[in-house]
């Protein structure tokens, strides 16, 4: 994929419904950014992220939606400002990006070593642990924005509505052609319903959110070895 087709691809991402969904490249979160260029750093962080993984990546790792503590400040999937900046969570930032030197988005006052998923360490320090290169992996959502409860304002997560998914779906298709990886996985029921629609064969295996995280080790350790045999 050219430079060009990556500009496309985050042009194609500013289509995100309207509501309670934010859109961590193309919107400023006025309560928690940092300024008015925390988009364009977002852009950038995932443009870089995207770049190093084109015509590497092995296997594509689906998730449900952008999390507040995840993509909605690092600008990348499964990602949070902490692994990001290799604070606190044991994953050197060289591993996410490679080739530009990453910045948080969120203010400093609202958590001073950036905000920590635990989705995002499980998966990142799990995949790091069977010596995958971190190119050989990359993540995504079925739902690439975050979809928030406006009860409770940004610093939330909901699941995105039936219509909501739809819009996603024509992002996670042009994506998946992007990275054409040996191996699809579905982390959860949303992302395995919208592989699914999209006639993809993909693996479907526990979300580590809520407990999950001893199946999901367990489930992404088998699909690892079915790669490599």
């Amino acid at each position: 994929m050219s430079a060009k087709s990556l500009r496309e691809y985050l042009q194609l991402l500013k289509k995100s419904p309207s509501g309670a969904v934010f859109n961590p490249w193309w919107e400023v979160d006025e309560q928690n950014d940092i300024g008015r260029n925390a988009p364009a750093i977002r852009r950038h962080q995932l443009r870089a992220y995207l770049q190093k993984r084109l015509g590497k990546a092995k296997l594509a790792l689906i998730g449900e939606a952008v999390g507040y503590r995840g993509g909605h400040f690092s600008g990348i999937p499964m990602t949070s400002e902490r692994i990001l900046l290799g604070r606190k969570t044991g994953i050197a930032p060289e591993h996410s990006l490679l080739g530009i030197t990453p910045q948080r988005t969120s203010k400093p006052g609202k958590c001073p070593d950036g905000f920590s998923e635990p989705t995002a360490t499980i998966v990142w320090s799990t995949l790091l642990r069977f010596k995958l290169s971190s190119e050989e992996f990359v993540l995504w959502n079925a739902f690439p924005w975050h979809s928030f409860d406006p009860r409770r304002g940004m610093l939330s997560n909901r699941m995105p509505k039936k219509s909501e998914q739809a819009v996603g779906l024509p992002v996670l298709k042009t994506f998946l052609e992007l990275f054409p990886c040996e191996q699809v996985v579905a982390l959860g029921k949303i992302a395995a319903a919208q592989l699914e629609e999209l006639n993809v064969n993909a693996h479907c295996i526990r979300h580590p959110a809520s407990g999950g995280a001893r199946l999901f080790r367990t489930q992404i350790a088998a699909v690892v070895r079915c790669g490599r045999d």
